[in-house]
C-alpha cells in the first residue's frame, strides 16, 4: 500500500511544550498567542505549508486513515478536525497568514492555558499511535482520568458509542475532540469536576 508524503503537523517541533519558547525573528513569547484558522475548504495542508515557508508557529493535528482510489490501498494523513488549524502568532504573523488567501475566518481565543493544555494532550494521543474517532458536539458526562497504563494521565468525558465506553479528549474551544475506547477499571472519576 503505498504512503503518501507526510506533510508538515507542527512547526517549530517543540510549539506544544512547556513553556513555550521565543522562536525565531526577533518576537517575544509575550506577542504570541493562539488563533483557531477555519480555512477555505480543504485548504488546510496549503496553509501550513506556506505557514512553514514563513516560519510562523502552527498546529495541524492529523491522523492516518486508508482509502481506496481506483482498486488501489492508499494510507494517508488526514486532518484530525476538517477545516481547522492552530496558529500560534504575533498580530503581524497573523496578518501575513491572510495573504495567504487560503483563510476563511480567523477565530480569537479567550482562554489561551486551556485551548494549549487542550492541544498537548491531542498531540500526545496522537503520537502513541492510538486508534482514535473523530467526535463533534460534546455531549455532557462524567470527567475522568486514565488511571494505569501507556495512557495514563489522560483526562476527558467518559461517552458511550454503540454501547461501548469511550474517553473523550477535547479541544473544547472547538466543540470537538476525539475519542479511544476504555473499560471502566482503567479510569478514576475527576473530583471536583473541572469546566
Amino acid at each position: 500500500m503505498p504512503i503518501l508524503m507526510e506533510e508538515p503537523c507542527v512547526f517549530p517541533g517543540d510549539l506544544l511544550q512547556e513553556p513555550t519558547n521565543t522562536y525565531e525573528l526577533g518576537i517575544s513569547e509575550a506577542e504570541r498567542v493562539w488563533w483557531v484558522i477555519y480555512t477555505k475548504s480543504r485548504q488546510e495542508k496549503a496553509l501550513a505549508r506556506d505557514l512553514l515557508a514563513h516560519r510562523i508557529p502552527f498546529y495541524l493535528p492529523q491522523v492516518k486513515q486508508d482509502l481506496l482510489v481506483r482498486k488501489r490501498r492508499f494510507r494517508t494523513l488526514v486532518p484530525v478536525f476538517p477545516g481547522y488549524l492552530f496558529l500560534f502568532g504575533s498580530p503581524d504573523e497573523r496578518v501575513d497568514s491572510l495573504k495567504t488567501n487560503r483563510i476563511s475566518r480567523i477565530l480569537p481565543v479567550v482562554n489561551q492555558d486551556e485551548l494549549l493544555r487542550d492541544l498537548q494532550q491531542l498531540s500526545d494521543l496522537i503520537a502513541l499511535g492510538a486508534p482514535l474517532t473523530v467526535e463533534q458536539r460534546l455531549c455532557a458526562g462524567r470527567k475522568a482520568r486514565i488511571r494505569h497504563g501507556p495512557l495514563a494521565g489522560f483526562e476527558g468525558t467518559i461517552i458511550q458509542r454503540r454501547g461501548i465506553d469511550r474517553l473523550l479528549i477535547e479541544v473544547n474551544f472547538l466543540q470537538q475532540g476525539v475519542s479511544i475506547e476504555i473499560n471502566d477499571f482503567m479510569v478514576e472519576p475527576i473530583w471536583p469536576c473541572r469546566n
